[in-house]
């Protein structure tokens, strides 16, 4: 390693405090929330997958027609047969029944592969679109740089149950849509031919509802679903925190604070679907009585066509279904808006992922915000390094420059919250906020041990080649690894190295932490980083690790506190808080006076 004579920098701290970020708020049914549907669908319709999504729609375009004809037919044969009825003609009674049974012999099946064409449909579009958000969550580890970010909560549920609803609701709508404009046009000529005054009524009456629907009902509970969903989410991730820190809150006997903690995030659920459910009041009054007066309002219009005997009773009938039908069409905002307000909810919080997370996203990262420039090489090497954390102008790291040489071990040590961690965070490229430069060998050659260990759900052997999904060593020559790192008996323990447990319950932190040095071992990569990786460790399984590690000539940077340590390093970088850190050689530090004997007789 290369150490400068004087390597002592002066930073001065400025912290800035952020306000929490305000969540955006929704839009209505306007062109905004248009704009931001189709940032989020036009992918799937005019990218790779454009050629099965367009012959999908065209495939229930064509059942809609369908339908939609069939549905005139039975519309026309009802009339038939309350005519036949009035005018006691049996004959034309039965021809009309024998054509409904016929017309129902086709319209049934139809309109069961109709829906379940679309549901496949959604489903298919949810995959594609599901894989999307994943590739852009998890890749650039995008996923590490949204756990701080207070704009986006719960991105999980965005991606599993906003993208859900957003597909099926998509398909929905656009054929509920496109199915009303087919009504409209083939309902409204019957009912041009019977009364022309009766499509006037209807067309002023559809739009008075559609405005009074979209001004007086539509901001309100577009905002109140917004905010349900987010509370939910917010209870949900509350319930699903307690069960995976149970030990620890067992110990503490936090229960009675985990409980208030998850009856404030109910409360917030509980208060805003109140306001909810009144605002639903209003809207289910107003759709109900716009509803129910098509039931008296075209047999007003047309009760003195009847009673003078222009108008058959039938033709009455007929023109009160087309009524109905052409109704539902031009309102059909009207009878979906509870739906429709949370649909736009959930455009917009996938919109503000999508903005994070996927591949074409812009603006990710203020213009003017300095970064640390990252260069590949063959040797760890940082030039002039100064760290800030993310969303804070603190400086924990100032100038700091230095270069690791085959073989070298260096330990950060210093005083907690001086920055140790998150030095490795920016060594990682998890944190990138500063200036300066950081020479980083392939990410094959790095390898990373936290203090706490990972370990997933699957087999002893996926423990050890992770985050591998394979590896080139046998049997044997895991169950090797398993011993040099002290865990001889744990695949008979286990089951053999394919048996599945639930290895954070059934291991203990030593273990875990003994585990992961089996990993290292496993990739065998050229610089290992170790965050206090072997706090849970005693000190003679501690020493033989470091020692096992440092046979096989890897380069070490570690973090650690206990004096023991210091014999397996050569350097030690010191951070003083600050900004200021100093770099000595091994054999020249001591932990608050404590005498570490070195191999040949060295001590510091």
């Amino acid at each position: 390693m290369s150490t400068p004579p004087s390597a002592t920098a002066d930073a001065s701290k400025n912290e800035t405090t952020t306000a929490a970020a305000t969540p955006p708020r929704t839009p209505p049914l306007s062109l905004a929330a248009w704009k931001q549907f189709l940032g989020v669908a036009k992918p799937y319709w005019l990218g790779d997958q454009k050629g099965k999504a367009w012959s999908l729609l065209l495939l229930l375009v064509v059942l809609m027609l369908v339908e939609t004809k069939l549905a005139v037919m039975l519309n026309e044969q009802a009339g038939e047969m309350t005519s036949a009825l009035a005018g006691r003609n049996a004959e034309r009674f039965w021809t009309s029944v024998r054509a409904c049974l016929f017309i129902l012999a086709f319209a049934v099946p139809a309109y069961a592969f109709y829906y379940y064409m679309r549901d496949l449909f959604a489903n298919q579009w949810r995959r594609w679109l599901t894989g999307r958000f994943l590739d852009g969550y998890l890749g650039g580890r995008k996923y590490y740089a949204l756990d701080g970010d207070k704009e986006i909560d719960n991105p999980d549920q965005r991606i599993s149950e906003d993208i859900n609803s957003f597909t099926g609701r998509s398909i929905h709508f656009l054929l509920i849509f496109l199915g009303s404009l087919m009504q409209l046009v083939a309902f409204s000529a019957v009912l041009w031919s019977i009364s022309h005054l009766l499509v006037g009524v209807l067309v002023t009456y559809a739009l008075v509802g559609t405005v009074v629907a979209l001004y007086v009902f539509g901001k309100p509970l577009i905002h109140l679903n917004f905010w349900q969903l987010r509370r939910e989410a917010d209870f949900r991730f509350s319930l699903m925190r307690l069960r995976e820190n149970a030990e620890s809150i067992a110990f503490y006997r936090g229960e009675a604070q985990e409980r208030a903690h998850i009856d404030g995030a109910f409360d917030k659920v509980f208060r805003n679907f109140a306001g909810l459910i009144r605002r639903q009041r209003s809207l289910n009054l107003f759709q109900r009585t716009f509803s129910q007066l098509t039931l008296v309002l075209p047999f007003v219009i047309l009760a003195q066509g009847v009673l003078s005997g222009e108008l058959e009773v039938g033709r009455a009938v007929q023109a009160a279904g087309a009524f109905t039908a052409v109704l539902s069409a031009v309102g059909v905002i009207v009878d979906n808006f509870e739906s429709l307000s949370r649909f736009v909810a959930g455009i917009g919080r996938l919109h503000a992922l999508s903005r994070l997370v996927l591949p074409d996203a812009k603006g990710q990262e203020p213009a003017n915000e300095p970064r640390i420039a990252m260069r590949p090489a063959q040797q760890l090497a940082l030039e002039n390094l100064t760290l800030h954390p993310p969303q804070s102008n603190r400086v924990l790291v100032k100038a700091l420059s230095l270069a690791l040489k085959p073989g070298d071990a260096l330990l950060i040590t210093g005083e907690s919250g001086c920055g140790k961690s998150s030095l490795l965070r920016a060594i990682a490229g998890l944190w990138c906020r500063g200036s300066g430069t950081i020479h980083h060998p392939p990410a094959q050659d790095c390898f990373f041990l936290p203090q706490q260990p990972y370990l997933q759900p699957g087999t002893l052997r996926s423990q050890l080649v992770y985050p591998g999904s394979s590896s080139p060593l046998d049997d044997e020559a895991l169950l090797r690894i398993l011993q040099q790192v002290h865990l001889p008996r744990l695949a008979e323990r286990a089951g053999g190295l394919d048996a599945v447990q639930d290895w954070d319950k059934l291991l203990s932190v030593g273990e875990q932490q003994r585990l992961a040095f089996g990993r290292v071992l496993v990739h065998a990569p050229r610089i290992v980083f170790l965050d206090e990786a072997t706090s849970a460790l005693d000190s003679g399984n501690e020493a033989a690790l470091y020692a096992l590690l440092r046979a096989k000539g890897t380069t070490l940077v570690s973090i650690a506190h206990r004096p023991a340590v210091l014999r397996h390093h050569t350097h030690v970088l010191r951070l003083k808080g600050e900004g200021e850190w100093e770099l000595l050689e091994a054999g020249a530090f001591q932990f608050d006076g404590t005498v570490v004997s070195f191999p040949g007789g060295k001590a510091a």
